[in-house]
């Protein structure tokens, strides 16, 4: 029977270790779930910042995935300029103090200004970049439904890149890309296989300590056992229940004239010269062995 209960321990060890993460990555899915539940079309930037030295060309590009949610529905691209890269951008400004431009192929709108896109990604192109340049630029992908008297915007998902310059510089001219943090929906994702890998270490730990727990009631249950049996053994038990009656030590008339020490250091004699000590001169006193009459009184107790 014992041996059956590390098994079921481990194998509820197990089952609770999959619920957990279980609902651990469904925590972790859950934010993107929500916010994405009738959305088809995504945009993401492949590298959230660029780093260019006055002068230099950069450009700046997101990517989109998805299909739009009509056959019908007519698909955009839209860029938007703050120069405050830690806020959201806001109103119809686009790079460069345009007003919100759409990709029209790689048509220029503005002198330095280009916008391009492709099957699965879009940009725009500064050129000579100066410290008026810097800021967030926010990508949208529109989703517009064709109506009657006019189009309805149906879907509209976006991202940012931050671009940051420098003092121009007489060496290379080139922009950098980089990425100083993962992206946010990773996080979550990379916090639940961290939880799993540490429920994952602990459950061996967990196991030896449920082992040697049961391990030291064993042990105990076994001391308990001795210690009955080593009293029953000795006799400390009640006699009825050992299967015997206690025997009556008898001992010899020269026994009971030696004076024997009891456990209290009294002898069991008196000392010569008292009224109960036998005659000095070597007669021996043995007490009258009268027949005691049973008293209705006595029995009366």
């Amino acid at each position: 029977m014992e041996r059956g209960l590390p098994c079921r321990t481990s194998l509820w060890g197990k089952k609770s270790l999959f619920w957990l993460c279980s609902v651990l990555f469904y925590v972790a899915g859950g934010e993107g779930d929500m916010s994405h539940a009738h959305s088809t079309l995504s945009v993401s930037a492949p590298h959230l910042h660029y780093t260019c030295p006055e002068g230099a060309t950069v450009k700046l590009v997101c990517g989109q995935r998805g299909a739009a949610l009509h056959p019908t529905d007519i698909l955009k691209h839209g860029w938007l300029f703050t120069p405050h890269s830690d806020r959201h951008c806001t109103g119809r400004t686009g790079p460069r103090h345009t007003t919100i431009g759409h990709s029209r192929g790689n048509r220029s709108l503005t002198p330095g200004l280009q916008y391009g896109a492709a099957d699965h990604n879009f940009w725009v192109v500064l050129q000579n970049v100066t410290h008026s340049d810097q800021g967030r630029y926010c990508c949208m992908l529109l989703d517009f439904h064709p109506e009657q008297k006019h189009n309805a915007l149906v879907q509209k998902p976006h991202s940012h890149v931050i671009l940051h310059v420098t003092p121009r510089r007489n060496g290379s001219q080139e922009c950098t890309a980089w990425d100083p943090t993962p992206a946010g929906g990773s996080v979550p994702v990379a916090l639940a296989i961290a939880a799993c890998i540490l429920a994952l270490l602990s459950l061996p730990l967990i196991l030896v300590l449920v082992y040697k727990q049961r391990q030291n009631a064993r042990s105990s249950r076994r001391a308990q056992e001795l210690v009955r049996m080593d009293s029953e053994a000795q006799g400390h038990e009640n006699p009825v229940f050992l299967g015997g009656s206690p025997q009556i030590k008898t001992r010899t008339v020269s026994q009971i004239m030696t004076r024997q020490s009891s456990e209290t250091g009294r002898h069991l004699l008196s000392e010569p010269g008292t009224p109960l000590s036998p005659p000095a001169h070597g007669d021996v006193f043995f007490p009258i062995e009268d027949t005691i009459l049973e008293s209705p009184d006595f029995m009366q107790v």
